[in-house]
Parts: C-alpha cells; structure tokens; sequence
C-alpha cells in the first residue's frame, strides 16, 4: 500500500504520463462535480487549457526534484540506487520497487518538496510521510493508537483540499485502516516481506542455466551450505602434529 500511495503522489507531482491523478478526465469530473472553478478545463475552440493547481510543478521545480534524488547519497545497504532510478530528459522516476518506496515516503519527499511546493501541501505531504514512519516503528505505544487513527483522517481531509478526488482510490482510504490493522496483527515491521525480496534476490543469482534454472538454485545452495559447514569445521578443528603453545 505504500508503494502504490508514493506513486500515486510522486506521479501526480512530476506529471507523470499513465502515472498522474491530475489529467483531462480528473478535470471534467471537477467540472461535472461543480467543484474549483479555477480548475476546469477551458477551450478556445483549437486546443484544451489546464489551469495549474497548488500542486502543479514547474519545469525548473522538477528539474529541482529530480536532480536532489540524482544526487543524494545514502549509507551502503540502506537501499538501493536511487541515482539509477531517476530519469532527468524525461523529469520522472521509473523502477521503483517496492522499498524504494518506502524510502521516499519515510525519509526522501518530505526533504525534496519543502523548498518547491506551497507550505500547505507541504505540510500535507509530510504528515503523511511522519504518519508512515510512525507505524513502521519498531517500538508503538498503544496509549497513541487513537490518536495515530485520528492523524490520519486528518491527513485525508487536509490532501482532498489540495488533490483532485481522482486522487483517492482505494489505496489512499486504506490509509485509515492501518492503526487497526497493528493493533489486530502487531508492529508492521513483523509482516514485512523485504527481507523474503532481498533473499530471493540472493537466490535468483545463482541462476547459471537459464534451462534449469531451479536445480541450478539447488546445486548453489547446496554446495555453499557444504561450504559453510566445512570452513566452520577447520576453524574448530585441532591441528595434528604440531605443538600446541
């Protein structure tokens, strides 16, 4: 669910074709609506015209975007390359799996948007991502339950003033049933498949027939577990024939 909120967001932001809840259709459904006047779509005959909203991006601000995250550096092993994922011709993100994702939301956007979005969408924005960093710790005090549960249907109210509905598919509701979802299965941290992804990574390495690619699996395993067990043997192992000091 944080995967599909963060492109939700970050496709919305840059404008991203396939990706972005702020389109033509969004537009006439304002209009059908009769909801931001200042939004609907205007013609003049030839061409279509979409008013920028309050979370509209300009060229240079999405340059801005794109090249913090081109150039930001984190610690080895803290996630992937997210150098490799940013795309600066086309001003868009591409490739985001899963924990990228996670990344972005709980520590990335709300440093990238703070200097080129309006203080109130900001502010939005960051709520969201200190709400995701708040039930993804380790450690939850169930005494702040109710109030996480409030925070997020404020956080709800304060984005559908600034983002179109279209916006607030099923994914973004969901956002409200998180703190229950803890209190019924434990910490998020527990139900985590990163650590399965990252292993199956692993695995899929030892891929060397592309045939057979399962017994290659197999073979790798087996002969780097024999491999383990053989060089924590000689470690405990006693030389023979050499004085001990």
């Amino acid at each position: 669910m944080e995967k599909n909120v963060c492109d939700s967001v970050i496709g919305t932001l840059l404008n991203i074709q396939g990706k972005t809840k702020d389109c033509l259709n969004t537009r006439q459904d304002l209009a059908g609506i009769g909801i931001r006047s200042q939004l609907h779509p205007r013609s003049d005959g030839k061409k279509i015209y979409l008013s920028p909203a309050c979370h509209t991006l300009s060229i240079k601000e999405k340059i801005s975007f794109c090249q913090y995250l081109r150039w930001v550096k984190v610690p080895q092993g803290y996630s992937s390359n997210i150098k490799s994922l940013v795309q600066l011709k086309e001003l868009k993100l591409e490739g985001l799996k899963s924990h990228d994702c996670h990344v972005l939301m709980q520590q990335l956007l709300a440093v990238v948007i703070r200097d080129i979005l309006p203080n109130k969408v900001w502010l939005a924005i960051t709520r969201m991502c200190f709400f995701f960093n708040a039930i993804c710790s380790k450690v939850l005090d169930p005494v702040k339950f109710d109030d996480l549960e409030n925070e997020a249907a404020i956080i709800l109210c304060q984005l559908e003033m600034y983002f179109p509905p279209a916006f607030f598919d099923i994914m973004v509701h969901l956002i409200v049933h998180l703190v229950k979802e803890i209190q019924c299965c434990g910490p998020v941290y527990l139900q985590w498949m990163y650590p399965v992804e990252r292993y199956i990574k692993i695995l899929k390495g030892y891929t060397k027939n592309l045939h057979h690619p399962e017994a290659s699996i197999v073979e790798r395993y087996i002969a780097e577990e024999a491999i383990e067990f053989c060089s924590e043997y000689i470690e405990k192992a006693k030389p023979v024939g050499l004085p001990e000091v």
